[in-house]
C-alpha cells in the first residue's frame, strides 16, 4: 500500500505557505480549481515565474511576465488576463505556488 503524501500548508485563500512545496500535478489541481485547463501558454507563465522567484527570492511583477509571454507567443498585452481571468495574483501566482503578495493592484 502507497504511503499518502501530505498535502502542502496553505494559507486561507489557497495560496502555499512555502512555493518549494510546490509541483507541476498540484498546479493541476489548482488550475482544475480555478476551471483553466493549463495550456502552452499557462506553462510558459508559470515556469517563467517559479523560475524568476528562484533567481530572486520575489514574485515577478505582471510586467515582467507579460514581456516574457510577448517574447515567446507574441500577442497583446492584455494575454496573461486572458489566460488568468480572475487575475494575475488571485490565480497566476496561487497556481505557480507563489505566497499570496502582501499588496499588489495587478489583479
Amino acid at each position: 500500500m502507497e504511503a499518502m503524501t501530505k498535502p502542502p500548508a496553505i494559507d486561507d485563500q489557497g495560496y502555499l505557505l512555502d512555493p518549494a512545496e510546490w509541483s507541476e500535478s498540484l498546479a493541476h489541481e489548482l488550475a482544475r480549481q480555478e476551471n483553466i485547463e493549463l495550456t502552452e501558454q499557462h506553462w510558459t507563465v508559470i515556469h517563467f515565474m517559479r523560475d524568476f522567484f528562484a533567481e530572486h527570492q520575489v514574485i515577478p511583477d505582471v510586467r515582467f511576465v507579460i514581456r516574457h509571454l510577448g517574447e515567446r507567443h507574441g500577442g497583446s498585452r492584455n494575454r496573461v488576463f486572458e489566460l488568468f481571468p480572475f487575475g494575475y495574483v488571485k490565480q497566476a501566482c496561487r497556481i505557480a505556488g507563489m505566497r499570496k503578495p502582501r499588496s499588489w493592484s495587478t489583479g
